[in-house]
């Protein structure tokens, strides 16, 4: 009996000692092999940066690289790590970044090299001995050209090749042997962010998370201006739950680090878009990084009027909980106060909805166009299987992959569902039987505009700056122009809409520089999430780079990525009568808004709109009662 009640007492303990610090997510951090290979010295490294990272940020996990760069952590050094970790209650995870040389350009192993595939299998075994779970960082990938790879490509395109080799090598170098070394291991691939462009360097969507246990999102962003992707902060969100609709249920996180960090707002938004994607794990990289010291220029010029990542209050707290070193805040009490912050709102929350938009696998066309329409309040729901129930459907140039995209295009309308198609794939699809339901044409010719036109609004709105559009073609009466762009005398549309059966197909015009969508006035804004969002409970009004994440309980958040304060609206159905902040409790009342007298207009129904105002680079969280 005695023996029964120390064993069930073990349990308790380890259970206690494993349970997650915050309610809605469990924390992680990545060590890379470069960090790991140092942990021998536990009283002169290991130890005081631990014991200062977790003063900041409370953990629940801790991945130990074995190699990156060709560098191995030897066994002696992974035990010392292992141990050091498990005495103090953190999970343990195994991690594989499979480089040559990260700094060369991000140079990976020739996965047709014998010597190479050789080498990965070794990897795979060694940490599959040492962990019963490991991830494979970024760089599962090939960008090999070699003259052995050129001659196994032959015929076929490096996209097709690389595809079909990852997928085998995924299989019989990584999964395969590590199961046969650790039959208990979970094996996890990461992908990175740009996921436009894997399947170019053999990431494979299609196959890759049915050969893995698990998989984790890319979930950083960095800044869109001075990195070289110049990727959206929305795609921190988007592509989380772009993955999740690949692999329900196995996306296992969002991955952020503090790399081209312009202002600590900046960290503070990608760590926060990840959690409001419902991503279970937030995986801090790195064990280094978190070390780096808060300077006074990471305090952004708006702060000091009360925003959702207040510096001074982040400041305050992480000074006050080290008495002893007043002066040692680093990047992990930024991880640390936004997921204090965030995590009791995040219990509000219910599942994620919003504009469902196909993306077939392995496809490229307007890339990452979604992440622009998301910065402007329009909740996107990226699928990789086209949404035939839904009643609103998204389809981007990308949707020019599947061959059969007119036909599902023409049985929604004639099953009164509504399609918006951009003009980049009107322009792809234009002579394969689109004209069969409205003859529109994709020209050679573009217009400059700098002013506009929207149904129900009698005079033209002026933009501060002139934006460079495709000119779509359409014929009198067929079609009708909802929005348009205007140079002197002259317009174009901007959105355009085609009656068709019991459907209606709107042509959304995208500007040629992506990013212009910014500086489209808010009353077309408003016009355009009028239509591509009227099956939500809510959309918002107001200008651009202001995102609106919505959620199937009657929630919603409003964030602002604007280095001003804003004033938005949010409008849903007359049943909703007000809307509370779920962060101050303060309750807002609805103004009854009645439709527009125009043909377009009058046919709506009443709704409520809410004055809201949100400070700069914060969110709000509301439910609608």
């Amino acid at each position: 009996m005695k023996k029964y009640f120390v064993f069930l007492l073990c349990i308790l303990l380890s259970t206690f000692l494993r349970s997650q610090h915050y309610h809605n997510f469990r924390a992680a951090v990545y060590c890379r092999a470069y960090e790991v290979k140092k942990m021998a010295d536990t009283a002169n490294y290991l130890k005081p940066l631990w014991e200062s990272i977790s003063r900041q940020v409370k953990i629940d996990k801790v991945y130990l690289e074995t190699h990156r760069d060709l560098l191995i952590v030897d066994q002696k050094t992974l035990d010392i790590a292992k141990k050091f970790f498990r005495d103090r209650g953190i999970e343990i995870a195994g991690g594989i970044t499979l480089t040559i040389s990260e700094p060369n350009r991000f140079q990976t192993f020739c996965y047709s090299s014998p010597d190479d595939r050789k080498k990965v299998k070794e990897l795979a075994e060694y940490t599959a001995k040492n962990f019963d779970e490991f991830i494979l960082d970024d760089f599962f990938f090939t960008n090999c050209k070699d003259d052995l790879a050129i001659k196994e490509k032959g015929n076929r395109s490096w996209t097709q090749y690389r595809l079909d080799l990852m997928a085998e090598a995924a299989q019989s170098l990584i999964v395969g042997p590590a199961k046969a070394v650790n039959p208990r291991v979970k094996v996890v691939v990461k992908y990175p962010n740009w996921y436009e462009h894997f399947q170019g360097l053999g990431f494979n969507l299609e196959k890759e998370p049915r050969l893995f246990d698990g998989i984790y999102t890319g979930t950083e962003t960095r800044d869109a201006v001075l990195s070289a992707q110049h990727l959206q902060p929305y795609l921190g969100y988007n592509v989380f739950r772009y993955f999740e609709n690949i692999a329900p249920g196995r996306n296992g996180g969002g991955w952020v680090d503090p790399g081209g960090m312009t202002s600590a707002d900046r960290y503070a938004e990608q760590l926060w878009i990840t959690l409001f994607a419902k991503a279970p794990e937030q995986t801090l990289f790195d064990f280094r990084q978190l070390s780096r010291p808060v300077y006074p220029s990471d305090r952004a010029a708006w702060q000091g009027v009360i925003t959702s990542f207040d510096y001074d209050e982040m400041m305050m707290q992480a000074n006050a909980s080290s008495p002893v070193q007043p002066n040692s805040t680093t990047i992990a009490s930024i991880a640390g106060y936004v997921f204090t912050k965030v995590d009791s709102l995040l219990s509000y929350l219910g599942k994620p909805i919003g504009i469902k938009s196909y993306r077939p696998y392995h496809s490229t066309g307007e890339d990452f166009l979604q992440n622009y329409l998301g910065m402007i309040g329009l909740p996107m729901d990226m699928r990789s299987e086209f949404p035939i129930d839904d009643s609103i459907t998204l389809l981007t140039e990308e949707a020019k992959f599947d061959p059969a995209i007119v036909d599902k295009i023409r049985k929604q309308l004639m099953a009164a569902k509504t399609v918006i198609v951009t003009s980049g794939l009107l322009r792809a699809i234009q002579d394969k039987g689109i004209n069969d339901i409205a003859e529109l044409r994709y020209t050679d010719r573009k217009a400059l505009v700098q002013d506009f036109t929207v149904s129900g609004i009698f005079r033209a709105i002026h933009s501060d700056k002139s934006i460079l559009i495709p000119q779509i073609q359409y014929l009198t009466n067929d079609s009708w122009e909802i929005a348009s762009g205007i140079n002197g005398p002259n317009g174009w549309p901007i959105l355009h809409e085609a009656d068709y059966s019991k459907g209606r197909l709107y042509i959304l015009t995208i500007p040629e520089n992506f990013a212009d969508l910014y500086n489209i006035p808010s009353e077309l804004l408003n016009k355009i999430r009028q239509v591509m969002g009227k099956q939500l409970p809510v959309q918002l009004e107001g200008p651009s780079q202001v995102s609106l994440f919505v959620y199937d309980n009657n929630t919603c958040i409003v964030e602002s990525f604007q280095d001003k304060e804003v004033e938005v609206k949010l409008v849903t159905p007359k049943r909703f009568t007000t809307v509370t902040d779920l962060g101050n409790h303060q309750i807002f009342k609805g103004e009854i808004r009645k439709p527009g007298f125009s043909y377009i207009e009058k046919n709506l129904e009443e709704k409520n709109a809410f004055s809201i105002v949100v400070k700069p680079h914060s969110f709000r969280v509301f439910r609608m009662d």
